[in-house]
């Protein structure tokens, strides 16, 4: 059975409003949250950009619902001794629901700190090492490491859970979901891609939950739909590695000016239509994800929360109990 959450983003929403949100998603019978962590948002029009480590200190106060980051990148601009003990916090306010998502990172929030942006083979061997370097300091002991990319000297975090945070590796293309398969607790994506689910659990990840998140855009009709991810989302239909080697804002949305509203209807489930919202379950959960997150797009959010509570996610349950 395929379990729902809700997608906070925080690119377009301030850290009051994600709150908010996470209390209407609890209500309307959400499961699980995922939050995005960010340093810039991918266009100026999206408008925010919160530290989610303070947002998920206030979250774990207004909810019961398990988090995770969607994604962390803890290879460059924030160290990955400080993401452990940041992840830590976060899984001890959150009673153990916390999972420390993490993948390789974006230009775009990476080199805020003059560093070098390397190519994906060596992000990836730096995100391997980042993640051998958490897992030693969430064990407790005080930690010496000296790899390639990372040292960390009588480094020791007190404050822990109880049990190690779980971590889960993203991976959109063969070499990351086989990084995933290989060293992550679970497997990320945002493509309903049977083969990547695949590559991730014969490397590794059998047997271990594998989550995935898209966007829609309820709005009363298709046309205002798209013109809203046209405004706040015109990236979701950008394509190859533009999302990891654009450096600013202002370079997204140059680029987006090349996206057609048709390639948006494909992207984004727009419009009032729920069997598309629906379908878009479907497809993830028959490409073998156990966990689906829908981001509802622009402003219509409460609404979006009533007919998922009333129409949709019912109807996710419904099928799951049929296909018993």
């Amino acid at each position: 059975m395929v379990s729902v959450g809700y997608f906070l983003a925080c690119e377009t929403w301030g850290p009051h409003d994600l709150v908010r949100q996470a209390r209407w998603a609890e209500e309307a019978g959400f499961e699980r949250l995922w939050i995005s962590d960010h340093f810039h948002p991918w266009t100026d029009a999206q408008g925010n950009s919160p530290f989610v480590w303070g947002v998920i200190g206030a979250l774990s106060q207004v909810t019961r619902l398990p988090i995770t980051t969607a994604v962390t990148c803890p290879t460059v601009r924030v160290h990955p001794a400080v993401v452990a003990q940041a992840a830590a916090t976060a899984a001890v306010q959150c009673e153990g629901r916390f999972v420390l998502g993490v993948g390789s990172g974006e230009y775009l929030n990476e080199h805020v700190l003059g560093d070098h942006w390397p190519p994906a083979d060596v992000r990836l061997a730096m995100l391997e090492e980042a993640v051998e370097l958490i897992r030693a300091l969430h064990r407790g002991d005080r930690v010496t490491y000296r790899g390639e990319y990372y040292e960390v000297e009588n480094a020791r975090i007190y404050t822990l859970p109880e049990e190690p945070v779980p971590i889960y590796v993203s991976g959109f293309g063969p070499k990351s979901a086989q990084l995933a398969g290989r060293i992550g607790d679970g497997y990320i994506c945002t493509k309903p891609d049977r083969d990547l689910v695949r590559r991730f659990r014969e490397c590794g990840g059998e047997g271990l939950p594998a989550q995935a998140g898209f966007k829609v855009c309820w709005a009363p009709t298709e046309e205002q739909a798209v013109a809203t991810v046209r405004r706040l989302w015109p990236t979701e239909a950008l394509p190859g590695e533009l999302s990891q080697v654009l450096p600013e804002p202002r370079h997204f949305e140059q680029a987006s000016q090349l996206v057609t509203d048709d390639a948006l209807r494909q992207a984004v489930p727009c419009g009032p239509d729920l069997e598309r919202q629906l379908a878009q379950v479907r497809a993830f959960a028959e490409a073998g994800f156990d966990e689906v997150y829908v981001q509802q797009v622009g402003p219509d959010q409460e609404r979006f929360f009533e007919l998922w509570r009333d129409e949709v996610l019912p109807r996710v349950r419904e099928s799951a109990v049929a296909a018993r």
